[in-house]
């Protein structure tokens, strides 16, 4: 199966990306596009899975939107890398489970390329790194499926503002920190979007 991929230049709004996400849903279950791999990266905003919880906000000033992807509440903004996909599952087992399992392990497998060694966990959604004693969140993931088509995908810290983080509980777990790769260790990360995609689709086809 052929997926399309593209990659934007400047920070898409939220909004906006959203919506021609679900419009690449009903294109492909017309039948009438391919699909899709989008990495961008999102002006600032702020946004709440269907599981958040207002609690979760601690700064009530923040610019929100509720949206319709699992998980709970995020930061999106510049330096952060955004993973979209847009997936027909009916031709790939109707398996969520071995979605995030390719999620997972795609992110895991790239940042061993930088050797920098990270985790996922079965209780909290995502991928985690160990510094010294405190484990820290570097990626997002959060996905919706609608009539086996699945969408939205990860998100990747690679150089944003953590201070961003301090205004909500993030992914609502409260005892853990977030972090970014800059902070793990400084290198050039400029071409980490394609080997995300390499790995990406080799795990899908497993």
């Amino acid at each position: 199966m052929i997926i399309q991929i593209k990659k934007s230049i400047k920070p898409v709004k939220y909004t906006n990306a959203i919506k021609q996400l679900e419009q690449r849903l009903e294109d492909i279950l017309k039948g009438k596009k391919k699909e899709l791999i989008w990495i961008l990266e999102h002006q600032e905003i702020f946004t709440g899975g269907t599981g958040y919880k207002e609690i979760e906000i601690l700064d009530k000033s923040i610019k929100f939107i509720k949206t319709n992807r699992g998980g709970k509440i995020t930061y999106h903004g510049p330096g952060q890398l955004v993973f979209y996909i847009v997936l027909d599952l009916r031709n790939r087992g109707k398996n969520i489970r071995k979605l995030i399992n390719t999620i997972e392990n795609t992110i895991i497998e790239t940042l061993k390329e930088f050797k920098i060694n990270t985790f996922a966990d079965r209780k909290n959604i995502g991928i985690w790194h160990k510094n010294k004693k405190k484990i820290e969140k570097v990626a997002a993931i959060g996905i919706k499926v609608r009539k086996w088509i699945a969408y939205h995908g990860f998100s990747i810290n690679i150089s944003n503002n953590l201070v961003n983080y301090k205004k909500i509980i993030p992914c609502g777990i409260s005892d853990r920190k977030v972090t970014n790769l800059n902070k793990i260790k400084k290198q050039n990360y400029n071409k980490i979007y394609k080997i995300l995609v390499d790995k990406f689709l080799i795990n899908l086809g497993k």
